[in-house]
């Protein structure tokens, strides 16, 4: 019998403290309480492998793995160690340090359609940049980004073309225009809307659709018929699809490509790497031409982190992780089918997404996306010790794992078809969840008692 988990009282306490000094409780809109249940662990305390553990001691088997950047697995030793050996060494210079180079070619060699790479810490700066050089090559204002992938960047060329956009400048979201993935028609009619205009068009490769390859090697051809580069963002699909990249998976060279997330296993890097004819502009050779300002960071090549993405990248080289990652995805989904379907629930439980890299969806009575149903899932299993707010499996997730985790689902989807049946509110303790990104805050309660934490 799975253990019951209900205590969240250090946890509880703690959101409170974290409300008044950091707005809205946490640095990663992600990683927010208006994400997850009201009976969820407020803060992890530590990770190792494919378990975590709340500053309550409940334990979990976790599917979110840092956002996707964990893909090896919590605490994994040989990245910890390669860490550890360069941080007693220092951790930032006045002048360059010698492990840049030599991450800078681990790096080309794991990725060879690249041919030049500049490393910075976050998914965010690696966009931004690749965004700035595709105006500096082209002349041109506007990016193309695919309007059903659900983020690139925290800047306001981006963020401007969300519900969240306040702050950021009419003149700045008018900059920025949508098309559909798998949609040639949709890029092209964006092209003929905006004619020598656009200076990119920006995408994932895949959120595990179809017929991304032959739709990625028609968007390139069209970006290069008419004057515009193709950016591929690999935060995702780099290291989980093929250890080069979806790109590499797919065989196509993209102009410029961002990667970050699993690339030091959860340590603080990302990249913007590219073809030598455009990277170069935000070099010292670059004769005639003004300077890009590419990428510029204090703490962009921290040593730690790039000892820590060597180490990584070395044991994507030399190890089976991608044949991992597919198989227990495979094995994971394959059993909550059979569980979706011993509970006829086929029309409001949905599995997507490739198999290294899955998610779900949680549909109502209706068979219409819920908030409110995916809470209680969510619900549901973290009581059953599962933490999934995504079905994200890394190098350490074991069949053991697996098994236990859909032995968790299968009790949950009994209290969801209860709740089809029933009413979702008889079932589910506190508010909905709530999408990232929204224009008020007004369906969002707070902690009962945040006033009285802050006259504290």
């Amino acid at each position: 019998m799975v253990k019951s988990i209900t205590d969240f009282e250090k946890s509880n306490n703690l959101r409170e403290v974290a409300h008044h000094l950091i707005p809205g409780g946490a640095h990663t809109y992600a990683k927010g309480e208006d994400q997850y249940p009201v009976l969820s662990p407020g803060f992890i305390a530590r990770g190792q492998g494919s378990h975590v553990w709340d500053i309550d001691g409940n334990e979990y088997i976790e599917y979110g793995m840092g956002n996707r950047a964990v893909g090896l697995g919590h605490a994994y030793p040989p990245v910890l160690e390669a860490a550890m050996h360069q941080l007693k060494l220092g951790c930032n210079f006045t002048r360059p340090a010698e492990i840049e180079v030599e991450c800078a070619a681990t790096f080309l060699e794991t990725v060879p359609s690249a041919e030049m790479v500049k490393f910075c810490k976050n998914g965010s700066d690696a966009t931004s940049a690749a965004v700035r050089l595709a105006r500096a090559v082209t002349g041109r204002d506007m990016i193309g980004i695919c309007a059903d992938h659900p983020f690139f960047s925290t800047d306001d060329w981006f963020i401007g073309s969300t519900e969240m956009n306040a702050g950021v400048p009419i003149a700045v979201q008018e900059l920025t225009v949508g098309f559909r993935y798998n949609s040639l028609e949709s890029a092209r009619e964006l092209f003929a809307r905006y004619p020598r205009k656009i200076a990119a068009l920006i995408l994932e490769p895949s959120r595990g659709e179809g017929s991304s390859q032959s739709f990625l090697h028609g968007l390139l051809k069209l970006c290069h018929d008419n004057g515009a580069l193709l950016i591929l963002d690999e935060m995702i699909t780099g290291f989980r699809w093929h250890r080069g990249g979806a790109q590499q998976a797919y065989g196509i060279v993209p102009d410029l490509s961002c990667f970050g997330k699993a690339l030091g296993n959860g340590f603080s890097v990302s990249a913007l790497a590219g073809k030598r004819e455009f990277m170069k502009l935000g070099g010292l050779i670059q004769p005639f031409k003004p300077r890009v300002f590419l990428l510029s960071t204090t703490h962009g090549a921290e040593t730690h982190a790039l000892a820590a993405a060597i180490a990584t990248m070395r044991i994507y080289q030399n190890e089976p992780v991608i044949e991992h990652l597919h198989q227990q995805g495979q094995q994971l989904k394959d059993g909550i089918q059979q569980v979706v379907d011993r509970h006829d629930l086929a029309n409001h439980m949905r599995i997507t997404g490739r198999d290294c890299c899955l998610t779900y969806a949680t549909l109502d009575s209706e068979r219409l996306p819920s908030q409110a149903f995916r809470t209680l899932f969510l619900q549901e299993t973290i009581r059953r010790g599962i933490l999934m707010p995504s079905l994200v499996v890394s190098y350490t997730h074991t069949t053991e794992d697996i098994d236990r985790t859909i032995e968790a689902i299968d009790g949950a989807l009994g209290i969801y078809r209860q709740a089809l049946q029933n009413g979702v509110s008889n079932y589910l303790v506190g508010r909905p969840s709530q999408p990232v990104f929204r224009r008020f805050n007004n369906a969002m309660p707070l902690p009962d008692n945040l006033e009285r934490v802050g006259r504290a």
